[in-house]
C-alpha cells in the first residue's frame, strides 16, 4: 500500500522542530513555479506539483516563466464536462488510476485536480473543467478520481475551495452566499471527497467568500475543512492567490504557490519576530508540507507507462461520455445508428480538426488526436464526402458553405459537426453569450433545407443554445472528449457501442431562464448567490420552467424501463430496489437515477434531488434487480441553528435529517420518472434545544414540549388541549411573550424545558 502524508506527520514534526524560523517560512512557499523548497541537510526533498485534471500538464525544463506553454506529451482524457456525463464513478476511478501511473513515471508528486466547483451559470468560463451542476454527482465522480490517483502514492489537489464559480474578477470578487446554499450546494461535494477519499491537498481559491479571501479564511480552512470534516492534508493556494501571507498562515493555508521570490517567507519571519503570528501556527503549516514531501519521496519509483494503452482507455471512456440528445425517425426509422453501406457526407471543420479540451492551465499536450472524419471514413463502406463548411475563426466563407450544401444534397445521411471555437472557452474569462457562431447556424439551416436526414454532432465545454440545432432529427452531444473522442464518436454513430451519456447540467430554452441570470457575474466586486439552494435542475424543476433537455437526459439505441420500486429505510439510509428491463432488441447501457424529495419540510426544498445512481450494461430483453442506497446524510439539510454556539456568538450550524415521508423517484432524468415510492424516515432530534425563545408552534411540534406546555396549561387554565385555530393564530409568538398571557410562569416552564 502506498505511503500517505499522515504516515509521516511524526517524522515531519521532528524535522520542523530542528529548523530555524527562516527555514520553516521558506518551505511554506514555492521554490519555483512548480516545485517546493528543498532543505537537503534536513532530509526535505523538493516536491513537484503539476496541472491536471484530465491529463498531465507538466512543464518541460526551461519553458516559460508563467508555466503555460511547452508541456510534456501526455494522454488527454475526457475533461470533467464529459466524464461526468457517464454518471459512473468507476470510470472516474479508471482515469485517476491511469493518471496516477503517469504521474509516477513523470516524477510528479501532486496532480492539481479534480475541479469540483458547481456550474452555477451556463456562462462560466471554466465550466468545461468542472463536473456538474449537482454536488452529489460531482462529489462521487471526484472521490473515485482521487482514490484512483492516490492509490499510486501520488497526491491530488481538489479545487477550487471554495465558491470559485466564475472567472470574471476571480482574483477580487466576493461570492456572497447564505449558509444553506453554501453547505448544501457549494461545499457539499468538497465535504464528501474529504471525508471519503482524503485528498492529499485542497487548493484554496482566488475569490473571497462572504468578504474574506479563501486563502485567509480561518472558518473555511481550519474550522470547516480540518476540524469539522477531519481533513489531514495540506492546503495549497491557487497560483498567485495569496493576498496576505501572514493572514493565510494564521488561517491554515500551508503552501503558497508559486514562489513569491522571498516576499512571503520574509513577511512570515517578521510576523513571528513581532509576535503577530505564533510560531506554533507556522510549525503546523511547515509540518504538513514536510509530511507531504516525505510521502511523495517514499513513493517515488523509476517506472514508465504505456501511452498507447492509455490512449485506448481514453477512447473507451469517451464512448461512455457521449450523450444522444435526440434521434427522431425519418420515414419510420431513426437516423441513428448509421448503416455502414450508406452514402455519407461529413460537414464541418470540427470533424477534421477536433475540439477536445478547454484552454488555460488544464490544456494537455496530447499523444495523438483522433479525428472523427478519419474514424468515420474507416468504418464506412463507401467513400465519405467531406466539406469543412466554415472556418474555425468563424469567418465562414460563402463558397465553403455552398460546397457543403451541394455535398449534402446527394448524400443519404449528412453528419454536421458544429461547436464552440476554442478561443471562446478558457480559464481566465467568462462567456458573454451561449450561441454557436452565426455561420455555423446558417450552414445547418441550409443543409436541412436540402437533406432532412441530418445528424448534428456538437463539440463544446459549456451549455449552448440548441433552439436551432434541434431542427435536425438527430443530435449527438460530444462535449469535449479528449484525444480519443473522434474514434469514440464514430463508434457511437455507427452503433458499435450504445450511447449511454447523460446530461450533467440542464440545457434551458433561454439563457434568461437560468437561476443565476440576474446575479452573474455580479457588480462592484460582489456576486450575490440569490438563487439559494435552487441551482441547476433544482431551479427549473421547482419553478416548472420548460427546458430544452433536463438534467440526466440521454437516449439509447435500445429502450429500458424501471419498475417494481421499493424503498427500505435503515440506519445508513434508504435502500432503493428497482427492476431494470431492457425492452429493446439490442444490448445497451442504462443509468439508474434515484431522486429524493420531501414535500412538507421546514425549509424550502427542490421537488427532487439526485441522491443515488447506478450505471450498468443490459443485454437485449434482460431483466435485472438493482439496489441503490441513498445515504442518510444525503437527506439532510443545513440548519444554521444546529451544533450549538460558535466563536463570536454565531451559531455553528449542522446537518439535520428531517423526519417525514420522502418521495423516492427513479427515472431517466430529473423529469422522466418511471416509478415513485414513499418511505418514512425518522428524523434527527431537534436542531436546537427548546427554550423560551422558541415559538409556541415549535414547542408543540415536539412531543416532550407539547406535554410540557399542556401540563402547564392544565395547571393554570384547566385546559387539556389547545384549539388548532388558536394555535394557528398565536403559534408564531415566542414563548417568552405568550406564556404570561396564558397565566403560565415563564421561569417554571423554562425549568421544565431545561430538564428535557
Amino acid at each position: 500500500m502506498a505511503s500517505k502524508p499522515a504516515d509521516h506527520r511524526a517524522r515531519a514534526s521532528q524535522i520542523v522542530a530542528a529548523l530555524t524560523v527562516e527555514q520553516k517560512a521558506a518551505i511554506t512557499s514555492g521554490a519555483s513555479f512548480w516545485e517546493t523548497v528543498a532543505i537537503a541537510d534536513a532530509g526535505i526533498a523538493a516536491l513537484t506539483l503539476t496541472d491536471g485534471p484530465h491529463g498531465i500538464r507538466k512543464q518541460v525544463q526551461g519553458a516559460d516563466a508563467l508555466g503555460l506553454n511547452d508541456s510534456v506529451v501526455a494522454v488527454c482524457f475526457p475533461p470533467a464536462v464529459a466524464l461526468a456525463a457517464a454518471f459512473d464513478p468507476a470510470l472516474a476511478g479508471e482515469v485517476g488510476d491511469a493518471l496516477g501511473r503517469a504521474c509516477l513515471a513523470e516524477k510528479v508528486g501532486v496532480l492539481l485536480g479534480p475541479g469540483i466547483n458547481m456550474k452555477r451559470s451556463a456562462l462560466g468560463g471554466r465550466n468545461f473543467e468542472y463536473y456538474a451542476e449537482d454536488p452529489f454527482l460531482a462529489g462521487r465522480m471526484a472521490a473515485a478520481y482521487v482514490r484512483g490517483v492516490q492509490q499510486h502514492g501520488v497526491g491530488t489537489s481538489v479545487k477550487h475551495f471554495a465558491a470559485n464559480n466564475q472567472e470574471t474578477e476571480r482574483f477580487r470578487v466576493s461570492a456572497d452566499i447564505d449558509p444553506r446554499p453554501l453547505h448544501e450546494i457549494y461545499l457539499r461535494a468538497f465535504e464528501y471527497v474529504v471525508r471519503s477519499a482524503q485528498p492529499w491537498s485542497v487548493m484554496a481559491a482566488y475569490n473571497k467568500l462572504n468578504g474574506t479571501y479563501a486563502t485567509e479564511d480561518h472558518w473555511l480552512l481550519t474550522d470547516t475543512l480540518r476540524r469539522r470534516w477531519g481533513f489531514e492534508g495540506i492546503v495549497v493556494s491557487d497560483w498567485g492567490a495569496v493576498d496576505d501571507r501572514v493572514a493565510a498562515v494564521a488561517a491554515g493555508l500551508d503552501l503558497e504557490m508559486p514562489s513569491s521570490n522571498g516576499l512571503g517567507p520574509a513577511a512570515i519571519v517578521a510576523a513571528v519576530d513581532d509576535g503577530v503570528l505564533s510560531e506554533a501556527a507556522l510549525d503546523e503549516c511547515a509540518g504538513r508540507v514536510v509530511a507531504l514531501a516525505l510521502a511523495a519521496g517514499a513513493n517515488a519509483v523509476d517506472t514508465s507507462y504505456d501511452r498507447d494503452a492509455q490512449h485506448e482507455l481514453a477512447v473507451t471512456i469517451a464512448r461512455r461520455c457521449i450523450v444522444l440528445l435526440q434521434n427522431q425517425p425519418i420515414d419510420g426509422r431513426p437516423v441513428l445508428p448509421l448503416t455502414p453501406s450508406g452514402r455519407l457526407a461529413v460537414i464541418g471543420e470540427f470533424a477534421r480538426t477536433p475540439r477536445y479540451q478547454g484552454g488555460g492551465s488544464s490544456k494537455v499536450n496530447p499523444t495523438q488526436v483522433d479525428a472523427a472524419l478519419d474514424a468515420i471514413a474507416a468504418r464506412a463502406a463507401h467513400e465519405v464526402v467531406f466539406e469543412p463548411g466554415f472556418t474555425l475563426d468563424g469567418s465562414g466563407e460563402p463558397d465553403l458553405a455552398a460546397r457543403a450544401v451541394h455535398a449534402a444534397r446527394t448524400a443519404e445521411v449528412v453528419l454536421v459537426f458544429l461547436g464552440v471555437p476554442a478561443g471562446d472557452e478558457s480559464e481566465g474569462f467568462d462567456r458573454t453569450d451561449w450561441q454557436l457562431p452565426p455561420a455555423q447556424l446558417r450552414l445547418l439551416e441550409q443543409v436541412l433545407a436540402v437533406n432532412p436526414r441530418t445528424v448534428v454532432v456538437l463539440s463544446h465545454g459549456s451549455v449552448v443554445d440548441l433552439a436551432q440545432i434541434v431542427a435536425a432529427p438527430a443530435v449527438v452531444d460530444g462535449l469535449l472528449l479528449g484525444e480519443g473522442g473522434g474514434t469514440a464518436l464514430a463508434d457511437i454513430l455507427f452503433g458499435f457501442d450504445d450511447p449511454s451519456g447523460r446530461l450533467a447540467e440542464t440545457i434551458p430554452l433561454r439563457l434568461a431562464d437560468g437561476p443565476a441570470y440576474l446575479d452573474f457575474p455580479g457588480e462592484l466586486l460582489h456576486v450575490r448567490y440569490g438563487e439559494g439552494v435552487f441551482v441547476g435542475y433544482r431551479w427549473y424543476d421547482a419553478r416548472e420552467i420548460p427546458v430544452q433537455f433536463p438534467f440526466g437526459h440521454g437516449l439509447s439505441y435500445t429502450t429500458t424501463t424501471f419498475t417494481e420500486i421499493t424503498a427500505t429505510p435503515s440506519d445508513v439510509g434508504v435502500d432503493v430496489g428497482v427492476t431494470v428491463t431492457n425492452t429493446g432488441e439490442r444490448a445497451g447501457r442504462v443509468v439508474v437515477q434515484v431522486y429524493a424529495g420531501l414535500e412538507r419540510s421546514v425549509v424550502a426544498r427542490p421537488p427532487r434531488e439526485l441522491k443515488g445512481m447506478a450505471a450498468l450494461a443490459v443485454a437485449a430483453g434482460e431483466r435485472r434487480r438493482v439496489t441503490v442506497t441513498v445515504p442518510r446524510a444525503e437527506l439532510a439539510y443545513w440548519d444554521r441553528r444546529a451544533g450549538g454556539p460558535a466563536a463570536g456568538g454565531a451559531m455553528a450550524g449542522g446537518w439535520v435529517v428531517e423526519g417525514g415521508d420522502y418521495r423516492i423517484d427513479v427515472g431517466h432524468s430529473s423529469r422522466d420518472i418511471d416509478a415513485s415510492v414513499t418511505v418514512t424516515v425518522v428524523g434527527d432530534s431537534a436542531a436546537q434545544p427548546l427554550s423560551l425563545d422558541s415559538t409556541l408552534s415549535e414547542l408543540l411540534a415536539v412531543p416532550a414540549g407539547r406535554a410540557a406546555i399542556l401540563g402547564q396549561m392544565r395547571k393554570s387554565l384547566g385546559l387539556t388541549e389547545i384549539d388548532p385555530a388558536l394555535e394557528q393564530l398565536i403559534g408564531s409568538i415566542p414563548l417568552r411573550r405568550v406564556v404570561p398571557m396564558m397565566g403560565i410562569d415563564p421561569a417554571e416552564l423554562e425549568a421544565l424545558l431545561a430538564r428535557g
